[in-house]
């Protein structure tokens, strides 16, 4: 059977850090409060030349030189972000330039914090046909560009970033063999105004801000990525037992110690990089992927999983043998 295997990873981070302390300096918070409610410590900006098409380029690039291969052997980019370069074209085209995958479909998905996950299930439909080969899967953002920077509960959660794998569609065995085992995703219009911007092309002609109401979001967060992850990994015919490393959306260190607790998961078994980048909404999961591939956590053969719940609301999870 042909399964989606992940060659390469790799992730790109604006230059400028910013740490709590240097935060609390313009916004009325401080590095104690943020890390309690949070746990996070720093973030990274964007400047001025960062986009989310730079940092997505760069990441891809990454992602191909891990798995050794060069733009023009992949035939398919999906990119999920929620702020892109400009309203059309996708910014996976602008990607493609950028690269010079001259011989390529590229687009866009907009699922939000959940996106990295319904791109990668896309891809993954895309690669099991026969009809792609080889794909580029990016989660890039620059929410520091919709933030409100007078609202201290939203604007000290989000940074910048981006993160790429490189799928291939390969035979593999239906035991034991590596690759994409299982996907699950769901969606809730009704739940709009807990997680949302307030402007759009087609309503105010704005970009607008980012608006949220934490506490309720928290609440939906927990117990919708462990019933995802409990639906993804039954899909895939395994138990929470199975389970190497779970590579959770990095939205709030309480949120990944809680989903942890309710599956029953140790939580050395959670990769958590929300100390250095904050909420990178789409990019989270794909950056903190490739944290643990590259210090050597996460190996050939571990059974991995990747969830996130995002804006709509947008949930989902994958199981992979990596």
């Amino acid at each position: 059977m042909i399964r989606a295997v992940i060659t390469g990873t790799g992730s790109a981070l604006p230059a400028r850090r910013v740490s709590n302390a240097e935060l609390a300096e313009q916004v009325d918070t401080s590095d104690e409060w943020i890390v309690e409610r949070t746990g996070i410590r720093f973030r990274h900006l964007a400047g001025e030349g960062e986009t989310t098409g730079t940092l997505a380029t760069d990441a891809a690039r990454a992602a191909l030189e891990a798995a050794g291969r060069v733009p023009d052997d992949i035939d398919l980019i999906v990119l999920a972000t929620a702020t892109p370069d400009q309203t059309f074209p996708a910014t996976a085209t602008k990607v493609q330039a950028m690269l010079g995958a001259t011989d390529c479909v590229a687009f866009d998905v907009a699922a939000v914090c959940s996106g990295f996950l319904y791109a990668v299930q896309v891809a993954d439909s895309m690669l099991r046909t026969g009809v792609h080969r080889r794909a580029l899967v990016i989660g890039a953002e620059t929410f520091s560009r919709i933030l409100d920077w007078n609202d201290r509960t939203t604007c000290v959660l989000f940074g910048d970033g981006a993160g790429a794998i490189v799928l291939e569609g390969q035979e593999s065995e239906a035991e034991g063999g590596r690759g994409i085992l299982a996907t699950r995703l769901h969606s809730d219009g009704r739940y709009n105004d807990l997680l949302y911007v307030d402007g759009g092309p087609s309503t105010t002609g704005t970009v607008g801000k980012l608006r949220m109401k934490g506490r309720e979001v928290f609440r939906h967060a927990v117990t919708n990525l462990s019933a995802v992850m409990t639906e993804s990994l039954g899909i895939a015919g395994l138990a929470a037992d199975d389970v190497d490393w779970v590579v959770p959306h990095q939205a709030n260190a309480r949120i990944l110690d809680a989903t942890a607790r309710k599956l029953g998961l140790a939580p050395d078994k959670v990769v958590v990089t929300v100390d250095r980048h904050a909420n990178t909404s789409a990019a989270s999961v794909p950056l903190a992927l490739d944290v643990a591939v590259r210090d050597g956590r996460v190996k050939p053969g571990d059974i991995v999983v990747l969830e996130a719940m995002g804006g709509g609301f947008t949930w989902g999870a994958a199981v992979l043998r990596y």
